[in-house]
């Protein structure tokens, strides 16, 4: 399934002035690198994924519309997503996880 165009658009508007930001088509969605390391991704089928440390994505799941990504079977720790599709994430959501996923990525160090 494809991811959703209008999700990408409006991630991208929240990431604007982030310097050297790079959108790759990865696993049916878009995601958003900083630093070589995924932020962010409008995922097909399943609205948003953010990519954040263990603890905070243990504290993310316990909230309403959040679940822990699952790919292939296998629960991922430090990865949780929107359930349903991109029109369902609200704005201060959508702004919230945009945020953290960024503040990860810089987190890292930059990959060659």
């Amino acid at each position: 399934m494809a991811y959703d165009e209008g999700l990408a658009q409006r991630i991208r508007e929240l990431m604007a002035g982030e310097p050297a930001v790079v959108e790759q088509r990865m696993f049916g969605g878009l995601a958003f690198l900083v630093g070589g390391h995924m932020a962010v991704a409008a995922t097909g089928g399943q609205g948003v994924m953010v990519h954040v440390d263990e603890a905070l994505a243990a504290e993310l799941v316990g909230r309403d519309g959040l679940e822990r990504m699952v790919m292939r079977g296998r629960p991922m720790r430090e990865w949780v997503h929107t359930q349903g599709t991109g029109d369902g994430v609200d704005d201060a959501l959508l702004a919230e996880l945009v945020a953290l996923g960024l503040a990860r990525a810089r987190a890292q160090p930059p990959q060659p």
